[in-house]
């Protein structure tokens, strides 16, 4: 049981900072209008993960650029493609939330360490995490100006003045700190850096609950039966946008040619998106912020399954490759 709740402690949290304040919301509503404080989160997060990314899978994957440059052009076009039909049958708070959530980078750690789980190309999954990360604040607010321009307030100017203090600023930084000296300690700390970033993430879900329970009651007020069936409706979008996006990952790549480790990589990273820049744009557009904590929990979910799949059948590959070459070598 102990080790269960180890091993689920972050998904555990996650639950119950979103109860506290989603049921609390009322009473601290006020934290909402702490702008400052939520950026300096997201810039810490962003700080204490962008440190623990190793140069080197830079030049890896420049070796071989064309799984690298379609994880990223999944996660940057793709994915917001497949995301536009859905506004047809979303609410306009719902749908422009899990838009953000489409035009969103790649999650700093989970990305790499998911596809290191399946057997895929770690350097191929860190190098499009770099980049979503560093092109976000482009993507995230053209994308934003040309499909929720009637959905939110937030200035063009504001967002990449915005992404630039919390994402380009503490990535470079970080990433500074380890070519003066700084990388063999960060590597050493990697797992404090880590449990700091998700404690970081947790602050996050606080505020999102928050402005989560606002929407949460006004929908309520109007029709509540209806909003529950467009919550329904929510839960499968965000399941099979995350999905499609991975499948469509695997097969391009497959298309091009690419190895299998190559394969699970571009599908894993051309799919996920991060929690902590999701929360904030969200927050900043006025847009429901529970779309993109549903899809942060549903690629956990799913990709922890398929990363499984994947690592049992290298296992099992490697183990009938052993089998047959000792076969062999007894048969000379």
């Amino acid at each position: 049981m102990r080790a269960r709740l180890k091993s689920h402690w972050f998904l555990i949290s996650l639950g119950l900072i979103f109860a506290i304040g989603f049921f609390a919301s009322e009473a601290l509503t006020p934290l909402l209008e702490l702008t400052t404080l939520r950026s300096a989160i997201v810039f810490a997060v962003m700080g204490s993960m962008g440190i623990t990314l190793p140069a080197q899978s830079v030049r890896q994957s420049l070796r071989k650029p064309l799984p690298t440059l379609l994880a990223i052009a999944i996660n940057i076009v793709v994915v917001p493609m497949m995301c536009w039909p859905m506004r047809a049958y979303l609410p306009a708070p719902i749908f422009g939330g899990l838009f953000v959530a489409s035009l969103v980078p790649c999650t700093l750690a989970s990305a790499a360490v998911w596809t290191r789980k399946a057997g895929g190309n770690e350097s191929i999954a860190l190098m499009t995490t770099v980049v979503t990360n560093l092109a976000c604040i482009a993507v995230v607010p053209i994308g934003v100006a040309l499909v929720l321009a009637k959905t939110t307030e937030l200035s063009v100017t504001d967002q990449v003045w915005n992404l630039t203090w919390v994402v380009i600023i503490p990535i470079v930084l970080a990433q500074t700190m380890r070519m003066a000296g700084l990388a063999e300690w960060a590597d050493r700390q990697k797992l404090r850096l880590s449990f700091l970033a998700q404690l970081g993430i947790l602050s996050m879900v606080g505020f999102g609950s928050i402005a989560s329970a606002m929407v949460v009651r006004e929908a309520m007020q109007e029709n509540a039966s209806l909003f529950g069936l467009q919550i329904g409706q929510l839960f499968v979008s965000v399941a099979m946008l995350h999905v499609a996006a991975l499948v469509f990952g695997v097969f391009a790549a497959r298309v091009v040619r690419a190895d299998r480790e190559s394969q699970i990589a571009v599908g894993i990273a051309g799919s996920q998106k991060t929690l902590t820049i999701g929360l904030q744009i969200a927050i900043d557009c006025g847009v429901s912020v529970i779309p993109m904590m549903m899809y942060h929990f549903t690629q956990l979910v799913i990709d922890t399954m398929i990363a499984s799949y994947w690592s049992d059948a290298s296992k099992s590959k490697t183990n009938s490759n052993e089998e047959i070459s000792e076969s062999l070598r007894k048969g000379v």
